[in-house]
Formats: structure tokens, sequence, C-alpha cells
């Protein structure tokens, strides 16, 4: 009776290894690698290579607004590279005139700049804003924004002048464009140089040109923060703190970057 079990759990052993199934995951390219032995000839293996999704996280931005600069920011600097406008007074119109990607023109006509069709003869969308109903030109892609209003720009002759500025003199650009008549808003420069200097948009001209630009608008929490701290520091309330951060909660953890600059009241 022993030997009958012996054999019954050694036959079971040996079906059990030629059968076998060798399973292993690789971390990172979530690839499963799949082994199969031949019963008869154990020296040879058949591979199956099965491609799982990645899995990746996605970047969390402290506000819509940086998340539009993350995307945005190398189609100014290139617009920059072929025309010569900033790319920081680029991007600080996009962010002012379509509410940072999310204004009704930019969601569903790709028009970051609010320009009106005039002799546009590609698609439309009809949108009210000096007057009701107006003809905005539409967009298959953000990009060609962009391009256009560049070209908006570089080939109409009241804004000449602003191509005799330096590239870098956001402030000078900012004050020509509403002198130019780009803008009605007497505040128009002033918003765009609040925009750029709270984001620190320079530095992508910076980038493009060659040159250093300092970084110091933000605070680094160390042991000891708290909002409130921080916010007597820089003469900044909690509220605008925690608002020009995105923080639902007073929480800070030590090595935390704060953005530091305040909000302008009416802006």
């Amino acid at each position: 009776m022993k030997k009958i079990i012996t054999i019954l759990c050694l036959t079971l052993l040996i079906v059990s290894c030629g059968s076998s199934k060798k399973v292993t995951t690789k971390k990172g390219k979530q690839k499963t690698v799949r082994v199969v032995r031949n019963n008869k000839d154990k020296a040879k293996e058949d591979v199956v290579i099965v491609d799982a999704p990645i899995k990746e996280t996605p970047e969390v931005y402290a506000t819509k607004t940086d998340e539009y600069i993350a995307i945005y920011s190398d189609i100014a600097q290139d617009e920059m590279r072929n025309y010569g406008i900033p790319a920081s007074i680029t991007l600080a119109q996009g962010i002012l005139e379509s509410g940072s990607g999310n204004g009704r023109l930019s969601v569903e006509a790709n028009n970051h700049f609010g320009i009106k069709c005039h002799e546009w003869t590609g698609a439309k969308i009809y949108h009210d804003d000096d007057a009701k109903g107006e003809c905005f030109r539409k967009y298959k892609n953000s990009k060609y924004s962009f391009r256009d209003h560049s070209l908006f720009l570089k080939e109409r002759k009241r804004y000449a002048k602003l191509f005799t500025l330096e590239k870098d003199d956001y402030k000078g650009w900012a004050k020509e464009l509403r002198a130019a008549g780009y803008a009605t808003d007497r505040r128009y420069p002033e918003k765009l140089i609040s925009l750029i200097e709270r984001y620190q948009l320079d530095r992508f001209d910076a980038a493009v040109l060659g040159k250093e630009i300092t970084v110091n608008d933000k605070h680094t929490v160390v042991k000891g923060d708290t909002l409130y701290s921080i916010s007597r520091k820089y003469n900044i309330s909690v509220d605008e703190l925690k608002s020009l951060n995105g923080l639902q909660s007073n929480d800070l953890h030590i090595g935390q970057k704060i953005y530091i600059k305040p909000i302008p009241k009416d802006f």
C-alpha cells in the first residue's frame, strides 16, 4: 500500500513539473513573460511576451495656470525663435485671454488669443464679446492659434514698434501692445506684467536667449514654518498663500515649495 501511494505522489509531481508555467512580472515596463515547457523535451521553451498598459502617475499642478504653462511653454518658445515675440508675453496673453485654457473659445475652438475672423476663410465659431455673436477663428490644434497670434503681430504695421524692443523687455512689450491698440483695457499692461512676474514667465525668454535668470519667488518650508509665519515674512495673507498654491488645508511638510508672490487685489 505504501509503495502505491509513493508511486502516485511521484507521478503527480512529474506531471506537475512537466506542465508548469512560470510567470514573471517586470516592474517599470509592465511586461509579463510566460515560459511554457514542453513535456517531451524540457530543453525547448516557448516564450510569450505580453505588454501590459504602463501606468503613469499624472503630474499634479498647483493651479490650472501652472498646468497651462507646462503645456504651452515649448510652443511659446518656438514662436519666440521664429518671430521674435517674447515667450513670456505670448504665455501671459494666452493665460489672460483664454482663462488659462478654460475659456469657451480655447476649449471649443483652440483659440487662445481671442482672434476674430476678419478675412479668415477657415472654420469659425460665434461668441459674445464686444458685441453679441461675434465671429472668431477656429483652429484644429492649439499650436495653430499660437502661430496665428505671432503672424497677427508680425504682419501688421501698427505693431512694428514692438519688434524694435529688446526680446526680453517684457515690460516694454506689454506697454506697447496697449499703446498700439491690441487691447482697450487700460490696465492690460499691468495684468500681463503681473502674470509674467508671478509665474516667472521671463525664464522662458532667458532660455531662448541663452541668459541666466534667478528664480526667487518661492519659499522652501523648513522645520517650524507655518502658513501664518510665512505670510508674515512675505507680507501676504494666509488665504492668498492657500489660493496661490492650491492648498486645501494649513498642513505643510519640510522641503515643500511655496509660492509667495501676492495676487493683485483688483486683478
